[in-house]
């Protein structure tokens, strides 16, 4: 389970820190605090419950919240645990796309509907409405079912729409894309210069096959045959 979910939380673009016990936790959150908890409820020395309520019962740690993932499905258990505090409460095996939504809800103001992974993929971008140009060759470094961002040194203005075609193995998708930001080269920036682009126009195929390609990418070589309740289970992660 923890080799499972750190490699998963890494492909979705978060940090993260393991422990093998409640009190192995408490250590590593004294030296750094993690944006969130995720653990198990079953440990040989405390319950899952108990850790939560240590958790919320104690400065600095207070405000961190706590997503627990498990295979206990008991009504009574689930009542517990958010009475406890915690701020999600998973059944295993969990989708991918449930625990990132359920992270997004704990940790950002402004939760985002869609999984993003990085990548680097061909895509070729056509003429724009407010400027004429011939198509080129450009790569986008990180892509969703609804957009996408495009690594280029001269990205077009917001709100420009534009036809794109991206290349994902042996297929070709092209959709009809708005630019919703863009970020230039400039002096004494970190930003890569490029720009977001948000789908305005795709096929619900084509669609469905970026949510299978980038679901196909979060798991590939860790689908692992996992415990019900692995004793001594529990993950931290940081943003």
């Amino acid at each position: 389970m923890l080799y499972y979910l750190g490699i998963l939380l890494k492909r979705l673009n978060y940090s993260v820190l393991t422990a093998d016990t409640p009190e192995d936790a408490f250590e590593i959150m004294e030296r750094t605090l993690p944006s969130l908890v995720i653990t198990a409820i079953s440990f040989p020395a405390m319950s899952g419950v108990d850790f939560i309520k240590r958790i919320k019962g104690r400065e600095p740690v207070r405000p961190i919240p706590v997503i627990v993932l498990t295979a206990e499905e008991h009504s009574s258990t689930r009542s517990a645990c958010i009475d406890a505090g915690c701020a999600a409460y998973l059944i295993k095996p969990v989708d991918p796309h449930a625990l990132h939504k359920a992270i997004q809800a704990a940790v950002e103001s402004v939760p985002r509907e869609n999984i993003r992974i990085s990548t680097s993929l061909k895509t070729v971008i056509g003429e724009g409405q407010a400027r004429e140009a011939a198509a080129r060759v450009e790569y986008a470094t990180t892509i969703s079912e609804k957009g996408m961002y495009v690594r280029m040194i001269a990205p077009l203005a917001k709100g420009e729409v534009i036809p794109v075609q991206i290349h994902i193995n042996d297929r070709v998708i092209a959709a009809r894309a708005m630019v919703l930001y863009s970020n230039t080269f400039e002096r004494g920036t970190f930003k890569e210069p490029g720009m977001g682009l948000k789908f305005i126009d795709i096929s619900e195929a084509d669609q469905q096959y970026l949510r299978d390609f980038i679901y196909t990418q979060l798991v590939s070589d860790i689908v692992v045959d996992l415990p019900d309740e692995p004793a001594g289970f529990n993950l931290d992660l940081t943003t």
